[in-house]
């Protein structure tokens, strides 16, 4: 390991090769959290002590929630009132729904985008965004936790050229957000699923997403502008953005007889197949397995059970094929499935899981501030050491 104490300067100058390293920081312990524990041989998500099924049976949103920001399940008075302030900030200002209405629809604009420059601009609406004493960050993070939902319903009614809605205070988080989606009240079934989807995605330790996030609040940046950093990092296909291409394979497979061939052409490609294998997870994740039972439901309600017997069938042959290997379906690949088979667009589906991550993100960053240090790695220099200048009239 690297030795960077002030007593010893280390020359990270060298060949291409010639310093070994960790290359995207791949199991580089970056500091300690009581958040939440990824077991990745074990196959198990833990938030602060509790199995990620228990959190999905029994508990809502909004106490996972509570827990991940005080590391400890509520009493009902505390629940009683984060329930409370939730609904109350549930509202954005009118220009955010301008600004919304103007880019969502506007052709080759990703949701995300329209997400990312939303709650950047949200920032300039919220007095205190400068403020950073701990109870004042406390309160933007339940903030920002409440309005990221409304923004992201907003934006799917607005792609879709449908009325936006706004929030209901009688409904809970997981209830509301379905319904400004749908523009449907949910029954206890969607509702119940809408919650699960949402705590199965609140926090997942140091991913891409969550890193970016407290490597900005490290430089003392505000609560925004780290949340804006996660959004942008969640948005690319190699984290958030899989669940979309888990449909996309879906819908190019086409039917039960397509899965060997387009699988077995994948695989001689060397192709990546959407929605299998994880960096930390080396047998099946619990987030889908989780998932998997759900959509045996969901998809009987809406009449797609063609897309989960063709996710089952692909699950089949990549762990007859592949299991020995460690890649074995993750979260995206049956998250897809739920979502639309609940009349979610598959651009929709990287928002949803902004809004679940929402609750690890702030309940990370405030985290980061209790024993803060500014990261501060370093490049292996690689490049010449001595370059002569040439004037421009000699470089060839």
């Amino acid at each position: 390991m690297l030795n960077n104490t002030y007593s010893e300067e280390i020359k990270l100058v060298a060949k291409p090769g010639e310093i070994p390293f960790a290359k995207g920081l791949e199991g580089v312990p970056v500091g300690e959290s009581t958040k939440s524990f990824v077991d990745g041989l074990g196959g198990k998500l833990v938030y602060h002590g509790h199995p990620i099924e228990e959190l999905c049976e029994k508990s809502t949103y909004e106490e996972v929630f509570y827990l991940l920001l005080n590391d400890q399940l509520p009493k009902e008075s505390e629940l009683r009132d984060l329930t409370r302030l939730m609904r109350s900030y549930r509202e954005i200002p009118g220009d955010i729904y301008d600004l919304i209405s103007k880019q969502a629809p506007r052709y080759g604009v990703h949701p995300m985008s329209v997400l990312r420059t939303a709650v950047s601009a949200l920032a300039s609406y919220d007095e205190t965004t400068e403020e950073d004493s701990p109870s004042e960050q406390r309160r933007q993070g339940i903030r920002i936790v409440s309005k990221i939902a409304t923004i992201t319903a907003a934006i799917a009614r607005a792609r879709q050229g449908k009325p936006i809605l706004s929030p209901r205070p009688d409904l809970t988080h997981a209830g509301n957000f379905y319904y400004m989606l749908t523009g449907n009240t949910p029954d206890n079934f969607y509702a119940r699923l809408m919650d699960v989807l949402l705590i199965l995605h609140a926090d997942h330790e140091c991913n891409a997403s969550t890193f970016s996030m407290v490597v900005v609040r490290s430089t003392l940046s505000d609560l925004y502008s780290c949340v804006v950093a996660g959004i942008g990092a969640l948005k690319g296909p190699l984290h958030g953005g899989a669940n979309e291409e888990v449909m996309r394979m879906l819908q190019a497979i086409g039917s039960l007889d397509n899965v060997e061939k387009f699988l077995d052409d994948a695989m001689s490609q060397r192709l990546r197949i959407s929605g299998f294998g994880h960096r930390v997870y080396k047998t099946m994740d619990p987030r889908a397995a989780i998932l998997r039972e759900h959509a045996r439901e969901v998809t009987r309600r809406a009449g797609t059970e063609h897309w989960l017997e063709t996710a089952e069938r692909i699950e089949k042959i990549m762990a007859e094929k592949y299991g020995q290997r460690g890649i074995w379906p993750n979260v995206d690949f049956f998250s897809g499935v739920v979502m639309a088979s609940m009349g979610i667009e598959p651009p929709m589906f990287t928002p949803m899981f902004a809004v679940g991550r929402s609750a690890g993100w702030v309940s990370h960053i405030i985290e980061q501030g209790n024993d803060n240090r500014i990261f501060r790695p370093r490049f292996i220099y690689v490049g010449p050491e001595d370059e002569s200048y040439q004037p421009i009239r000699d470089r060839k």
